[in-house]
């Protein structure tokens, strides 16, 4: 990708669409911690222990990439995150295991698309002491999100131990494969109306998990009889479970999807909804 390009938020104002440029990239570094900050925002905690993917930048120092804050690149979360700081929130990173005390800053806590030894020639696999961690923390009011990927691209055994204590298994199958710009086959039609999506959509992933959920776990959003999202309450504290990274910025951007999808106000919905979510 040239350093020119640029990524599209696109923003609706009374029919007129709005763009706004973002230069192409940048990689997130261990330090600050703090990416952005509003005083007294929640704050909204990103993994980068159990996705701790690095490469080398244009001077040749090892960077954090894939599913972070500050990276512009396609893989990026830069365009997810920002949807967290307009609601108001802080966004963090972990860069370590999760602990009851380094979470304890934390309102919500994301796990992304954990590695595997393709991804990561040296994975951190979830630990049974991090299931525990992570699960006590959830269950004192933490909102905790994990957005897997399919078993090609992601550690599903090892995260299953932690999903399974609130009722969720992401299933080792694949679903919404699609090949080349073949848009449809990756296409999720929302109604609207649920708690999580107030209005219609049009969502897109490919190449995903499946969820199978018993209670306390309940199905939010289904495709074809296959469970992509699922929520369970658990103690004070929510978890949201779905099956792919989703919200990254090649399919939020406003430039690659036709105009049908929109990814990035289905992301500001759910955001919302995460948030509402945390206990006052």
């Amino acid at each position: 990708m040239k350093c020119c390009c640029y990524l599209v938020l696109i923003v609706s104002l009374s029919g007129i669409a709005l763009k706004a440029p973002f230069p192409a990239r940048a990689a997130e570094q261990p330090a600050p911690l703090r990416d952005a900050a509003k005083p007294g925002g929640d704050v909204v905690l990103l993994d980068a222990w159990f996705n701790s993917q690095k490469r080398l930048d244009a001077s040749g120092k090892l960077v954090y990439f894939h599913y972070k804050w500050n990276d512009q690149s396609n893989d990026g979360y830069s365009l997810f995150g920002q949807i967290f700081r307009n609601d108001g929130a802080q966004t963090e990173t972990l860069y370590t295991a999760p602990t009851v005390a380094a979470l304890r800053r934390a309102q919500v806590y994301i796990i992304v698309s954990p590695d595997i030894p393709v991804k990561n020639p040296k994975p951190h696999y979830m630990q049974p002491q991090d299931v525990d961690q992570i699960a006590k923390w959830v269950k004192s009011g933490g909102v905790l999100m994990i957005m897997e990927n399919d078993p090609a691209n992601a550690d599903l055994d090892h995260i299953n131990p932690l999903a399974e204590r609130f009722g969720i298994h992401f299933n080792s199958v694949v679903r919404k494969h699609v090949v080349g710009s073949d848009w449809a086959m990756g296409k999720i039609l929302v109604d609207g109306g649920d708690p999580i999506f107030h209005h219609p959509h049009t969502l897109y992933m490919k190449d995903v998990c499946t969820i199978s959920a018993k209670p306390p776990a309940v199905a939010q959003l289904v495709d074809n009889g296959d469970i992509l999202m699922a929520t369970a309450k658990y103690g004070k504290g929510t978890v949201f479970a779905n099956v792919d990274p989703w919200l990254y910025n090649e399919y939020t951007d406003g430039r690659k999807l036709p105009a049908t999808y929109d990814n990035y106000q289905g992301g500001e919905e759910l955001v919302r909804w995460i948030l509402a979510q945390i206990p006052r």
